[in-house]
């Protein structure tokens, strides 16, 4: 009788530790996703879509008719500011980046300065 006491209490240890071990290595795989997704963005600081230039508004309304500005980000290159914003044009998410004047900047110019 003891041994099969014994036996279930060392099938359950072993489970239970087998979980455990299972549940840390998940946590670890987490954590490393968020690190990258922060360092990603470090380039562009937030910021509030009300305070964005008059020229990069009237830029998005003529481009983008019925567009909403949903989030904005900046980043100083040198002396240019270049916003990086989420636009909803009709449910659907747009990206798209442009400096401080209205100009619009295209994707490919943005991957190589953020190398």
């Amino acid at each position: 009788m003891k041994k099969i006491a014994l036996s279930i209490m060392t099938v359950g240890a072993m489970f239970f530790g087998t979980q455990n071990l299972q549940a840390q290595v998940e946590t670890e795989v987490e954590v490393e996703t968020e690190l990258e997704a922060e360092v990603e963005q470090d380039a562009y600081a937030s910021v509030e879509v009300v305070s964005l230039p008059q020229a990069v508004k009237v830029a998005v309304m003529k481009e983008y008719t019925g567009a909403v500005v949903t989030e904005a980000w900046m980043k100083s290159d040198e002396d240019e500011k270049i916003y990086k914003l989420k636009l909803d044009v009709d449910g659907e998410i747009v990206k798209v980046f442009i400096d401080a004047e209205g100009k619009w900047v295209e994707d490919e110019e943005m991957e190589e300065t953020d190398k």
